[in-house]
């Protein structure tokens, strides 16, 4: 007699915890927990979490407002009088500008000089001027290791103060470059192109010798005098 085997494949029993199996089963975080709000895959069941300190009740506040300066520090008391007149500087220049201050406290220097102002400018690195010291072998590091060459290494132990007061030369620099295009007639920002030609301007000045060390020539200059009129954001 034979006899037929049938083999059939048996269910799988996956264990499901019921919202009632939860309630008949209380846990010590009970008091956290409530049966709706947060799904969890696991147990079949919504969870929702609620803190154990009541938020406090924070009264309505007024917007808070920044305002953002479009000018650089000047040693002409004419213009801060007629500020109408004076031309804004670009964002890349004043982020520039910045950036110089941060790069006199890294290197622990007292005051923010034409040589931070380089480094400034390449630190910020999307402008013209930037992109143009890079062509033409100028790189941060480079500017780096020629500033200890010239100035020395600071004292280690010594902290710049928040904001390095600006060099004469620095602040020439800067007048130079507001100058420049006050005498161009043209509409528009003072650029970081202006800025770079500002430092090329200080004969004497730490940066002008950094750069003239790095290869940086007057047909440089010229070459980017005639770029400065392009628009600078």
């Amino acid at each position: 007699m034979a006899a037929t085997h049938c083999l059939s494949k048996p269910a799988t029993v996956t264990p499901v915890i019921t919202q009632s199996e939860n309630k008949s089963k209380p846990s010590s975080s009970s008091s956290f927990l409530k049966p709706h709000g947060l799904q969890s895959p696991w147990l079949g069941i919504k969870l929702s979490l609620r803190s154990s300190k009541p938020r406090p009740h924070l009264p309505n506040h007024r917007p808070i407002t920044a305002t953002v300066s479009f000018s650089l520090p000047t040693a002409k008391p004419d213009r801060v009088a007629s500020t109408e007149k004076v031309p804004k500087w670009s964002r890349r220049a004043i982020k520039s500008f910045v950036m110089a201050e941060l790069e006199a406290r890294k290197l622990k220097y007292p005051t923010t000089g034409t040589e931070a102002f380089l480094m400034g400018i390449l630190i910020e690195g999307t402008s013209l001027a930037a992109k143009f010291l890079r062509a033409n072998g100028i790189t941060l590091f480079k500017v780096r290791e020629e500033t200890v060459k010239v100035l020395g290494k600071a004292d280690m132990y010594y902290f710049s103060p928040e904001h390095p007061p600006l060099t004469e030369a620095a602040q020439r620099a800067l007048d130079w470059a507001v100058d420049q295009k006050l005498k161009s007639g043209d509409d528009g920002e003072v650029t970081t192109t202006h800025l770079l030609l500002g430092i090329w301007s200080e004969v004497e000045s730490p940066g002008h010798k950094i750069m003239t060390a790095l290869g940086f020539i007057d047909e440089k200059a010229k070459e980017l005098a005639s770029l400065s009129s392009e628009p600078e954001s």
